[in-house]
């Protein structure tokens, strides 16, 4: 059974979450931070797309550069991605949190609507909550949210 995390450990995860989901913002002219993930995460993150069998691993910098030319070259656009709900579990210097997410923008001239989720490990540093991986996986035909996740 998870413990309930300590209420100053959750508002600073809460906030490095929140501040992850912003840096990818292009909508109403917003200029994409990408580079801010450097700070969010540990050196050695990992950062991992899945996608039904399909994994894509990538370090922090291999992350960056393709998704800073995607929002900021016209192929993205009006993008915005934000979390909906989300579960986090801390025991000591240790963090879990699965987090249900949805973005939208104009991919290739077409509008697009999605959920999904994703997980994060995050531990204690001497400067504060720091990522250490995050893995998602959009929801599609045959692969929703689970109940357990989804906050009304």
């Amino acid at each position: 059974m998870p413990t309930l995390a300590p209420s100053a450990d959750q508002s600073e995860i809460d906030a490095l979450v929140r501040a992850f989901f912003s840096v990818f913002t292009n909508k109403n002219g917003a200029r994409p931070d990408v580079d801010a993930i450097h700070r969010m995460f540990i050196p050695q993150g990992l950062i991992i797309k899945c996608n039904g069998a399909e994994r894509e691993i990538y370090t922090l910098q291999q992350f960056i550069a393709p998704r800073l030319k995607l929002l900021t070259g016209g192929q993205l656009v009006d993008f915005q991605e934000q979390e909906v709900s989300a579960r986090t579990d801390i025991f000591g210097g240790i963090a879990q949190r699965y987090s249900v997410y949805e973005k939208s923008g104009i991919l290739d001239g077409k509008a697009f609507h999605a959920y999904g989720v994703k997980t994060l490990q995050l531990i204690r540093m001497a400067d504060g909550w720091k990522m250490v991986s995050l893995a998602w996986e959009d929801e599609r035909d045959g692969l929703g949210i689970p109940a357990q996740l989804k906050r009304s």
